[in-house]
């Protein structure tokens, strides 16, 4: 069973931070891209950030960049997305998922979500 699962989310009010974790069980994330993505009530997925597989470059969304980082740690498996000056905005389900790239590809695995909602 492959699988991934998200944490981390929470409630927090504006300018906090939040770390979400994806943590990859059944396979090891060495060999695939992760991309975040959020979902917010009523509106179409969008993509958030992704991290590459291969040399480990690292894209974003106009809207985060500068305020979320995201990065890898293979030794646990594990993909990190670090939020910072968190704004009202933000507020969404955010989901990882993993493919063979950060473009081009079929994301073929995803989990549960994680809610992340920034209010005061």
């Amino acid at each position: 069973q492959l699988l991934l699962v998200e944490s981390g989310g929470g409630l927090v009010q504006p300018g906090g931070s939040l770390r979400l974790s994806c943590a990859a069980s059944g396979f090891t994330l060495d060999y695939y891209a992760i991309g975040w993505f959020l979902l917010a009530p009523g509106k179409e997925r969008e993509g958030v950030s992704c991290i590459s597989s291969s040399d480990g470059s690292t894209y974003y969304a106009g809207s985060v960049k500068g305020r979320f980082t995201i990065s890898r740690d293979n030794a646990k498996n594990t993909v990190y997305l670090q939020m910072n000056s968190l704004k009202p905005e933000d507020t969404a389900v955010y989901y990882c998922a993993s493919a063979l790239g950060c473009s081009g590809y079929v994301w073929d695995y995803w989990g549960q979500g994680t809610q992340v909602t920034v209010s005061s």
